[in-house]
């Protein structure tokens, strides 16, 4: 069995192999060749836990579980990450363990990788005005992800802390080559965007209905547990909704608080990302059109990136190797 250190997966994976490895675990979950993924929840006094499992079928089948802790105070009580956990990797046919690696890298470059891969299907193709709503690393993985499919030029930045968003902003104008400006009016940024990211912990809306032009991509990544929300449910049961799955988003994603109010029910979301990126139901149909992208993480991604890591360590020196049956 391989080991793999954070600084083991930092060095071995660029941004554009975790689109590739996001865009293959939708396209295999779109044609139903996948160990069926799901997640568990649990509350903890500061923060809370998710569990997500999955896999893959075909000429070598891997399954894979990720345990994270998301504890948002953790930086300004212990000098720690926000997120903390591991991913694991067996064989799905024989059971045999393969890996054990950190899932901090991976899980922050899949989730930006997943709304990468959306856009390239439900944004604009000429999309250049992003806003996004957060100011913390997966901001930053966000507008680099978006980068690599979408000619951005112009990024507003919105937060709580004005500061922070200030530098922030400054820090990826600086190493994105873009033109990224901190602001205050929130509304406003909205309404001359093509592109808008939500990724914060917020359990109320960011984002109203009314603010959004017609043609906006929205991607809603922070809303991956009970409670959590950032969007205006109008813009849920009001627009296209395109899940990452659908039996996650009903549960804990932006879709479980129009679905709640009795605006949207489950069967009326369009599609799951695998059904367009396989083929089987179109993306963007016209300009108009407003489509939010309901993306609340799936071990799907994660298992296609840690199974890249594995099959990368069997040519290269990548990790260490462990017995674990010794």
């Amino acid at each position: 069995m391989r080991l793999f250190s954070q600084s083991d997966v930092q060095g071995a994976m660029r941004m554009p192999d975790y689109i590739k490895c996001v865009e293959e675990a939708h396209h295999a979950h779109g044609r139903g060749h996948v160990i069926a993924p799901d997640l568990l929840h649990a509350e903890s006094e500061h923060g809370e836990f998710h569990v997500k499992i999955g896999g893959f079928t075909g000429s070598r089948s891997f399954f894979g579980l990720k345990a994270n802790g998301g504890f948002f105070d953790n930086t300004e009580r212990h000098g720690l990450p926000n997120i903390l956990g591991i991913i694991y990797l067996c064989d799905g046919d024989t059971g045999m363990p393969l890996a054990v690696m950190d899932s901090v890298a991976i899980s922050r470059n899949r989730t930006g990788a997943a709304t990468a891969v959306a856009a390239r299907h439900l944004a604009r193709p000429d999309s250049r005005t992003l806003t996004v709503c957060g100011a913390g690393i997966q901001a930053r993985v966000q507008i680099e992800a978006l980068q690599q499919v979408l000619p951005i030029q112009d990024v507003f930045i919105f937060g709580r802390n004005s500061q922070k968003v200030d530098e922030f902003a400054a820090r990826c104008a600086a190493e994105l080559a873009l033109n990224v400006q901190s602001i205050s009016d929130i509304a406003a940024a909205v309404a001359t965007s093509d592109v808008v990211v939500t990724c914060t912990p917020a359990t109320s809306p960011i984002i109203r209905a009314d603010w959004v032009a017609a043609g906006t991509f929205i991607a809603a990544v922070g809303a991956d547990s009970p409670g959590k929300q950032e969007l205006d449910p109008r813009l849920i049961s009001q627009n296209k909704v395109v899940a990452d799955i659908l039996h996650q988003v009903v549960r804990v994603g932006e879709s479980q608080h129009a679905i709640a109010a009795g605006s949207i029910s489950s069967d009326q979301i369009y599609a799951e990302l695998g059904e367009i990126v396989c083929g089987k139901k179109p993306g963007r149909e016209n300009d108009s059109e407003i489509i939010v992208f309901d993306s609340t993480g799936t071990a799907l991604q994660d298992v296609a990136a840690a199974t890249f890591l594995y099959e990368l360590s069997q040519n290269e020196n990548v990790g260490s190797e462990f017995n674990l049956f010794d």
